[in-house]
């Protein structure tokens, strides 16, 4: 069998696509600072890439609204405006609960489980005051949750809401400088364990706006 050779548009295609996950996840995990400017040689460094895919998982990326690109071409992430934040933290309250109920039906014992093993590494995170973690291990329990919804588009379009809040949510659990485990995540499970829906989504609504909207105050 003959191995077809990789066209080298395929090689720019697989590289741009690589890039733009791996900067997509440390955009949405708080890895950079709101505001914090980049530039393509730095990305090209950083993945070890020619221009090209970098250009394309920038233009990307900006089109998803994890990126911005100024009238001079200077790529920044995002710097929420309080009105931003608010419509933001209004689309997570309108979605993630509908989200979590849809995935009621489907929780099981492992679901519940894989929830409290997320917490305990939310745990780790808080006792080591490490906000990027922190983030991560907050959005993989939501994640994990919301996956047993089966609802594919409305994942698709929390995570780019997540994404444009990234940088957002590792500063404010900066500010937060939290102690423990959320108590909404708390709740969350002892609604699933309960079969609970409406506990279940005011639990979902609260976890996921209590905290942005403080940053509008």
């Amino acid at each position: 069998m003959i191995t077809p050779v990789p066209r080298p548009s395929d090689t720019i295609t697989a590289a741009h696509d690589r890039v733009y996950r791996a900067l997509r996840t440390k955009i949405m995990y708080g890895e950079f600072k709101p505001g914090a400017a980049l530039t393509l040689r730095g990305i090209g460094k950083m993945y070890d890439v020619s221009m090209t895919p970098a250009r394309e998982a920038v233009r990307r990326l900006v089109a998803d609204g994890g990126l911005q690109l100024s009238a001079s071409g200077r790529v920044t992430t995002p710097a929420l405006t309080n009105e931003r934040i608010e419509e933001l933290a209004s689309i997570r309250a309108l979605i993630e609960p509908e989200l979590a109920s849809r995935a009621l039906p489907r929780a099981h014992m492992a679901l519940i489980e894989r929830l409290q093993s997320a917490n305990a590494v939310i745990a780790e995170a808080v006792a080591k005051h490490d906000d990027v973690g922190y983030l991560r291990a907050n959005l993989d329990f939501h994640r994990t949750l919301y996956l047993r919804a089966q609802a594919p588009a409305m994942l698709a379009l929390t995570e780019t809401v997540w994404l444009q809040l990234g940088p957002t949510m590792r500063a404010l659990y900066a500010r937060l400088n939290r102690t423990e485990v959320p108590h909404n995540h708390r709740l969350i499970v002892a609604a699933l364990k309960a079969g609970d829906e409406p506990g279940l989504r005011l639990a979902v609504r609260s976890d996921v706006t209590q905290g942005l909207r403080m940053l509008t105050v």
